[in-house]
Parts: structure tokens; sequence; C-alpha cells
């Protein structure tokens, strides 16, 4: 079952890498023609704004919104594409990987609680992580999209932030909480 998870991802990859071909020739030729690299009035011209132009206004509203220039599009696309192809990528390998482990703890039980330790230290360092990313930008601590990374974590902040004082701006406790979270995972012999 694994080997033909592994041989569906590594199609998806193909077909990705394909897409992103003809997305990268599309964006270039959208690019000359909106830079008049090309003429406006060749057959090429023509048909980058008839079959391209339409795909491409979504990425050029939001670029003009954002105060952009309109032959930035092209470039944007690839840049969305390659993110978007990244994320689906990894979305599928972390999906593969917890089907294997589901399928191996289903052939042998008893490392279930093994499992699930994994998975709580893994949900831990992922809130860690959000955490202090989201300290980095002006999202509030109370956002729906990272109050659970606070809540999941400040059991083990707050200890270490009455002991450790604070390098000025910087606050080095969820670091040293990662790195608690990394030792004890090893000294339980938790992968």
């Amino acid at each position: 079952m694994a080997a033909g998870f592994d041989a569906f991802v590594v199609g998806v990859k193909m077909v990705l890498l394909a897409i992103g071909g003809l997305v990268a020739v599309a964006c270039v030729l959208d690019w000359a023609v909106r830079t008049r690299r090309v003429s406006p009035f060749s057959r090429s011209a023509r048909f980058a704004r008839a079959r391209i132009d339409p795909l491409m206004s979504p990425v050029e509203r939001v670029i003009l919104r954002a105060g952009g220039v309109p032959s930035a599009a092209p470039l944007w696309m690839i840049v969305g594409y390659a993110v978007f192809g990244i994320l689906l990528v990894s979305a599928l390998n972390l999906f593969g990987g917890l089907l294997a482990q589901v399928v191996y703890v289903a052939r042998v039980p008893r490392a279930l609680p093994m499992l699930l330790a994994s998975w709580a230290f893994s949900v831990l360092k992922v809130a860690l992580l959000v955490r202090v990313i989201s300290s980095w930008l002006p999202i509030s601590p109370y956002s729906r999209w990272v109050r659970w990374s606070y809540i999941l974590t400040e059991w083990m902040i707050a200890p270490l932030r009455r002991l450790i004082p604070s390098l000025g701006p910087i606050d080095i406790t969820p670091i040293i909480a990662w790195l608690l979270l990394s030792l004890l995972q090893s000294i339980l012999g938790i992968p």
C-alpha cells in the first residue's frame, strides 16, 4: 500500500511539473505582451490576450490592490503556482506518513502509545513554531488563527518566563521550551 501511495505522489509531482512548465510558458508570453517585447498585433499577442489574460486577471487585481504594477502579474502567478505545488506535495507527504503510521499501528497494536506520544510532541512543536512566527507579525494572540498555539504552549512557556529573564526585546523561552521538548522526546525514545 505504501508503494502505491508513493507512486501516486510521484505521479502528482510529474503532473505538477508539467503544468508548471505550461504555466511558466504562458506567464513568459503574457509578460512579453504586457511589456511590449512582443508586438501587440501579432498572433501570439492575440492568443495571450484572449486565453491567458482571463486567467491572469484575478492575480492582477490582487497586485493592483496591493499597489503593484500589472506587468508583475505573470511573476506572481509563477510564484503562486510554485507555493501551491510545494504545499500540495507537502500535504500529500504528511498524509502518506500518517497513513503509514496508522497501518503500522494496525499491525503492531502495542505501538499505539508511542505513536500518540509522537503525535503529541509534534503538535506541541508546531504550536511553538506558530506562536513564535505569530509574535513577529501584527497578529493578536487572541486571534482565532493563533489562539490554539498559545493555549497549547502557555503551560510550558509561563514557568520558563519566570525562571529565564528576557534578553531585551528577545524572548528565548520558546526556544528553550523547544529544546526541552526535544530532550524529553529523545530521553523517552519517542521518534
